[in-house]
């Protein structure tokens, strides 16, 4: 099986998560959430997602550690 690398990426100041399953070229395409965007490739494959406005998704304030 071939292994794969997960890559997470946060910003807290803008507010900002971008997880990625695949490095490979793509683009963002919008979801039904405001707030979530897919990256997909030309066809069509999911390569990741991004979430804009982190924190207005959840009650509590959110925690990374790293």
């Amino acid at each position: 099986m071939a292994r794969r690398t997960l890559k997470v990426w946060f910003d807290r100041e803008a507010d900002y998560l971008e997880v990625s399953f695949e490095e490979r070229e793509g683009f963002f395409r919008q979801t039904a959430s405001d707030h979530v965007m897919e990256k997909v490739d030309q066809d069509g494959n999911v390569l990741g997602f991004s979430i804009l406005r982190v924190s207005a998704l959840t009650p509590e304030p959110l925690v990374v550690a790293l």
